[in-house]
């Protein structure tokens, strides 16, 4: 294996990670204050599908991020009302929302017969092609387009916030102790709410990186592929750190990416196996991780303000 074959691997890793990554920051705040949203996987879904329909019709790359964030909200909100107001059972929630989109997308998809014809434009890098060509972090750092930036960014600011902030206190605090927190005067209805529409928001965004970040379309049929489980499984491995999740997404990156080249190189090895690889590697890490991750008390778990 040459050297530049693995640039051209590591390159690719961070590109394919940064969705997940995106994804994560998101989940790990909702899921910090106590709500499990298992509908990432189906809000990213929404979201691949609204980047790429809005960057067709108004070809602005803009405009079709600014519509994703609005799509991310609306989903968040209806998971924050179901699973935090109504206090209904979380991962059946979010499977239903999964479920839902998988249906949705494809059906819009289906209906939007021009954007299955054409490719739409990416998102661009931010420094000048001179840069790229630079000996190894060329190619690995700038010659990524500005959605792999962003998500190598902002899981420090994310922990920043989490660790340092007033906001991300009261948001573990919530997780940990609801009742406590209620005592002391938090609203812990409203924290839930603001984390979980956040992850709504970073989930479609995520989605929206997964189709303008390289590829420029819309595959039906579930083009998340249990990205958004990995990213579930992520945060459980990373013990609910920005940072420490973002790495195992990139790890993640690095596997998928692996696995696409062993099958354009080998015709011993069945594709299907090694398309497993990377699901498989989540779940050796998740097994041998778990024991060790600090879990937010009531993670998971309903609240009643009643209880207080």
């Amino acid at each position: 294996m040459s050297f530049d074959i693995i640039v051209d691997w590591l390159q690719a890793a961070l590109r394919w990670a940064a969705p997940l990554i995106l994804v994560s920051i998101g989940e790990v705040y909702s899921e910090r204050s106590g709500v499990i949203n298992m509908g990432i996987e189906g809000i990213m879904l929404f979201g691949a599908l609204s980047g790429v329909a809005v960057a067709f019709y108004t070809q602005s790359l803009l405009l079709a991020l600014l519509i994703t964030i609005v799509v991310g909200a609306i989903l968040g909100l209806a998971v924050a009302y179901l699973t935090v107001s109504r206090r209904t059972n979380q991962v059946v929630t979010g499977l239903m929302i999964n479920m839902v989109a998988l249906g949705a997308t494809d059906m819009i998809f289906a209906l939007l017969s021009a954007t299955r014809k054409a490719r739409v434009a990416t998102f661009p890098t931010i420094f000048p092609e001179s840069m790229h060509n630079i000996p190894v972090i060329g190619k690995l750092l700038f010659a990524q387009p500005v959605s792999t930036w962003i998500a190598l960014i902002l899981p420090f600011i994310a922990g920043y916030i989490l660790y340092k902030t007033k906001w991300g206190l009261n948001v573990r605090a919530v997780g940990d102790n609801p009742k406590a927190a209620a005592t002391a005067g938090l609203s812990v209805i409203h924290i839930k709410y603001q984390t979980v529409i956040l992850s709504g928001i970073f989930a479609a965004v995520g989605g929206c990186a997964l189709t303008l970040g390289e590829v420029g379309y819309f595959s039906a049929g579930g083009m998340a592929a249990g990205r958004g489980f990995i990213v579930m499984a992520a945060c459980v491995v990373a013990g609910w750190d920005p940072v420490r999740t973002a790495l195992i997404c990139i790890a993640f990156g690095a596997a998928d990416t692996a696995q696409l080249r062993f099958q354009s190189i080998t015709t011993v090895v069945p594709y299907q196996f090694l398309q497993m690889l990377p699901y498989i590697i989540t779940i050796i890490a998740l097994t041998i991780m778990v024991k060790r991750s600090r879990v937010p008390k009531t993670w998971g778990a309903p609240y009643d303000p009643k209880d207080v």
